[in-house]
């Protein structure tokens, strides 16, 4: 089952979230791409030249035709569109951009050619979007890992907005089995973002460490945190964790004004980058609600065979 995005015919309709700071790079974008879906390289915590060269590099892996390479940058990023701008000259397929709403970015994807595709939460957002351009829309609910832009679940707002819009809908959040993907296209939906599925792969280049997390999760181990960025994001029980939950950390000592807004309280890029490095005492662990389904580390061709029979 293919499906048109823009100017792109893609595959397969998953789209591997982009996952920052460093978790989602060309290695597992790539290898997604050349499975047929959507890989994405998280921008956010990148410098532009390290951008290009990441999605450089990411093409040169890419033998199958059928899938795409896009960007995951967020909005609150203070270089957002200089990673976009630097994403689209390295020849980028797509730009996937949450955390924010940015409207300019749809006028530089009509200039470029290159597919814009935003994450929003809500009907009034997902209606704007498709006014704007959008060639797709990303719904997430706050069962997704991360930043979240609401409290509702993806089961209980994708429904309504694939009801409302005509470009093509993606379901993320909770989406972590075939069964949960077929959930969401009996939604409404007409294809799927997974993210934390694809920590848990060979290709991520995160710590073992961190994939093990994911692994050995019980139900109920995710928690709702305030993030440093301004927005509630879901990670796994840790003691860093505990002490974001209990007002208890200490501002950073440096700032490199990554984030348009920041409360300054902790760096979260640091500390979504001592995670990836498996450092369990001071790292947060971002991931979805439902991380609990993982039991082992997969190839990513493993991950997408799984759920091919449901896009039939």
């Amino acid at each position: 089952m293919s499906i048109q995005i823009g100017n792109l015919e893609i595959d397969l309709p998953i789209i591997q979230g982009g996952m920052a700071i460093k978790a989602s790079m060309g290695r597992l974008a790539s290898a997604v791409a050349n499975e047929g879906g959507v890989g994405l390289i998280a921008g956010t915590g990148l410098t532009p030249a390290e951008l290009k060269e990441e999605i450089i590099d990411a093409k040169n892996k890419i033998v199958n035709k059928g899938g795409a390479l896009g960007v995951n940058i967020m909005v609150a990023a203070s270089n957002f569109m200089e990673l976009a701008k630097a994403s689209i000259e390295a020849g980028v397929d797509m730009i996937v951009c949450g955390a924010g709403f940015s409207r300019d970015i749809f006028e530089v994807g009509k200039e470029s050619g290159v597919a814009i595709v935003p994450i929003v939460s809500s009907l009034k957002l997902a209606k704007i979007s498709q006014r704007l351009g959008a060639d797709a829309i990303v719904v997430e609910g706050g069962n997704a890992g991360g930043h979240l832009g609401t409290e509702k679940d993806s089961w209980d707002i994708i429904g309504e907005i694939a009801a409302n819009i005509s470009i093509p809908v993606f379901g993320a959040g909770g989406v972590i089995e075939p069964a949960d993907a077929q959930r969401m296209l009996d939604l409404g939906a007409d294809g799927v973002q997974m993210g934390t599925r694809f920590i848990a792969t060979v290709e991520c280049e995160v710590s073992d460490e961190f994939k093990n997390m994911y692994v050995n999760a019980k139900k109920g181990d995710v928690v709702e945190i305030a993030s440093s960025a301004g927005l509630p994001a879901n990670a796994i029980v840790s003691p860093y964790v505990n002490k974001v939950l209990e007002a208890a950390t200490k501002k950073p000592t440096s700032c490199h004004n990554c984030l348009k807004k920041c409360t300054r309280t902790f760096c979260v890029n640091e500390r979504l980058v001592m995670g990836h490095e498996g450092d369990h005492e001071e790292g947060i662990f971002f991931a979805g609600k439902d991380v609990w389904k993982i039991n082992e580390i997969l190839t990513v061709k493993e991950v997408m065979d799984r759920f091919r029979t449901v896009f039939k």
